[in-house]
């Protein structure tokens, strides 16, 4: 339930970031302005019960909103399981709270990458700075440097940077770089890698899906956002702590 409350948060956010509006004031439809009641705020549940449509205006409401705030509650979900595997003590709950606003800021990203195509700076630089904390040792109760981990973030970012600068930006964004900076400082070498790996994995599997439909609206040159494949890739190592190297080895 915290989850789907924080998606719908979430959603405010992605919604009116860089549009000159706050983050304060009421919610209205997007087609008939109309303002929204509390029963049509109620996550998931509202949408079920209006049938994806607003109740003035009878237009579609977009499927963001649902699909955020199920995301978002899916993660609350994996964290809390986390939590609770062994004895909840104080740096147990602090370091829960801590990977849901991480997770929090990349659902931000991803949702943002999708509508945008491209990664706003603010929540990657947020997500960077959280993530630095990785790299002395806030996993564990007393923390201490880890060369590997920051040795992985900039490793990881190095990468796409590289692909930026010598397509001048064609090929991939600069964004994905500042990301990939705060996915190797929270992973390390191995799972980073592998997280990398599951994205362009992923990325390609979603791209031959695209052009086997045939449709005319994606081709060889159409542009996808590779923000959310990074995140899903990184989601796949951190909660099932799949490393690659580890099943291949």
């Amino acid at each position: 339930m915290l989850g789907a409350i924080i998606g719908s948060f979430l959603n405010v956010v992605i919604l009116r970031y860089h549009t000159g509006r706050t983050i304060s004031g009421r919610s209205s439809c997007a087609s008939c302005g109309k303002k929204l009641s509390w029963h049509e705020l109620i996550p998931i549940i509202s949408f079920l019960v209006l049938r994806g449509k607003c109740r003035a205006c009878k237009s579609a409401i977009s499927l963001q909103y649902p699909i955020v705030e199920m995301t978002t509650a899916i993660i609350f979900v994996l964290v809390g399981t986390n939590l609770s595997s062994g004895d909840v003590a104080l740096y147990r709950v602090l370091y829960a709270a801590y990977e849901a606003i991480l997770w929090s800021l990349l659902v931000v990203i991803s949702a943002y990458d999708i509508r945008h195509k491209v990664i706003p700076d603010i929540p990657a630089y947020a997500f960077i700075a959280l993530s630095a904390l990785s790299v002395f040792g806030f996993r564990e109760v007393a923390g201490s440097f880890s060369l590997p981990h920051l040795l992985a973030g900039l490793g990881l970012a190095l990468f796409p940077a590289t692909l930026w600068l010598i397509s001048r930006g064609r090929w991939i964004g600069l964004g994905d770089a500042k990301v990939l900076l705060g996915i190797g400082f929270l992973l390390g070498p191995s799972l980073g890698v592998s997280s990398l790996v599951y994205a362009f994995w992923i990325g390609a599997l979603f791209s031959l899906f695209l052009l086997s439909m045939r449709g005319k609206e994606f081709t060889m040159k159409s542009e996808i956002p590779f923000g959310p494949f990074i995140v899903l890739g990184t989601a796949i190592a951190y909660f099932l702590n799949l490393d690659l190297f580890s099943i291949l080895l």
